[in-house]
């Protein structure tokens, strides 16, 4: 990971609620973003703006999610995520965000990301793939 990774950098990126990224379960007139997929796009957002910051050979996986989801988005509204880096601690970077629509504010939290080197993570998995083969 690069040295210049640092608290207080910023970035936003912008989503389209698409049919997919909604809920359906109070039927097509009520499909608004679902949760699981703004926590999605927030993991994206923070994933991707930390390509720029990991060495050849890492990548970075989620290990926390503290989410306050306040209002609805629209199916086919834009849903803007605004991320700050507030922590960075060895490997373990940790964001604050918030969300928006064109209305409302829609969300804001924390999310924890761990730098890891893709290899050792290869290895580590095919490991407890094996162990779970065996029992």
């Amino acid at each position: 990971m690069k040295d210049t990774l640092v608290a207080g950098l910023t970035a936003t990126r912008r989503f389209t609620v698409d049919k997919d990224s909604t809920i359906d379960f109070m039927g097509d007139e009520l499909r608004v973003y679902a949760t699981p997929s703004l926590v999605r796009d927030v993991e994206i957002t923070c994933r991707e703006y930390l390509l720029d910051y990991v060495d050849e050979g890492e990548d970075s996986v989620g290990t926390r999610v503290e989410i306050d989801h306040m209002a609805p988005t629209l199916l086919g509204m834009w849903a803007e995520i605004a991320i700050t880096v507030a922590e960075v601690k060895g490997p373990l970077v940790t964001f604050e965000f918030t969300g928006r629509d064109p209305v409302d504010q829609i969300a804001r939290g924390r999310h924890t990301r761990f730098i890891s080197n893709v290899a050792k993570t290869a290895q580590r998995l095919q490991a407890k793939a094996a162990k779970a083969a065996e029992g």
